[in-house]
């Protein structure tokens, strides 16, 4: 199944299948968001076929931290709304 990764809840896993586009919002919705988030999320470690567990979601739209090859990230919010990963049971 595919989601959000802000979708996930604490302790599940799934695997990046892409980054940053729209799904269907326009383009509009990509505005500020190119080369520039893409490469910031590939230096993290955040490529697609990279698997990713999400350690705790904060309240009220806050960070989420995640466990991503050995290490633990906080990304914010809206930028978890744009990683789309396929679950994994």
């Amino acid at each position: 199944m595919e989601l959000r990764l802000s979708d996930l809840r604490d302790g599940e896993s799934g695997v990046v299948i892409s980054i940053g586009t729209s799904r269907g919002r326009g383009d509009a919705d990509r505005v500020g968001r190119g080369w520039g988030f893409r490469k910031r999320l590939e230096d993290m470690g955040l490529t697609p076929g990279t698997e990713v567990t999400v350690v705790r979601s904060a309240p009220f739209s806050g960070p989420l931290e995640i466990y991503v090859r050995g290490s633990r990230l906080a990304i914010g919010r809206r930028m978890a709304e744009r990683i789309f990963v396929e679950v994994k049971r």
